[in-house]
């Protein structure tokens, strides 16, 4: 009996372990932050957003202060495609209230995370989004604190500042309704 009570304290141990480890990890701004420019190059998606394939430029500033999703990513995982395909449709429900997104792509090299935003940009199907490898591609813009032990952080912003934030140190573990639910916070 007592083998059993041992047993089943250990995988209740063993169980909050990971939902603390998958929920806790902190990356990236967090909300009152203000958000700074970074320059990324465009490598798929949102062909009517008027900046080419190719080029390179700073989407942050390019939104403005209007309502933004940021993910950076280092991933093509099942729950990131289907964040993606969620950001996507929010897109289009909220064109009137200028919500946008950009997915950034981040790899040990330039090569390998262009690879993977081609990849993560064919599988989503995405219209909306912007697929993009940032400059500082290792592990994103060095003013972002983004931890490199998080494969996906979510930043949301409007009005230029952090109104919340989501890190995930698996791509598996992305909780995407949470994400999406949260969209209400820049959406006014």
């Amino acid at each position: 009996m007592r083998s059993l009570k041992y047993v089943a304290m250990l995988t209740v141990l063993f169980a909050s372990v990971s939902v603390v480890s998958a929920e806790e990890i902190k990356s990236g701004l967090q909300a009152g932050d203000l958000i700074d420019a970074f320059y990324v190059t465009k490598l798929a998606g949102a062909e009517d957003d008027g900046v080419k394939t190719g080029a390179n430029l700073c989407y942050r500033c390019k939104n403005g202060g209007r309502p933004q999703v940021m993910v950076f990513t280092r991933s093509s995982d099942e729950q990131v495609v289907k964040l993606v395909q969620k950001l996507d449709a929010a897109l289009a429900e909220n064109s009137s209230k200028q919500l946008r997104a950009f997915v950034n792509v981040m790899g040990e090299d330039k090569s390998a995370a262009s690879k993977e935003a081609q990849k993560l940009a064919s599988s989503s199907k995405a219209k909306e989004v912007p697929f993009v490898v940032p400059n500082e591609v290792e592990n994103g813009p060095g003013n972002y604190g983004l931890n490199a032990k998080a494969a996906v952080t979510i930043i949301m912003a409007e009005g230029g500042k952090v109104k919340a934030n989501h890190a995930f140190a698996s791509a598996s573990d992305v909780a995407v309704d949470s994400v999406i639910a949260d969209l209400a916070k820049i959406l006014n």
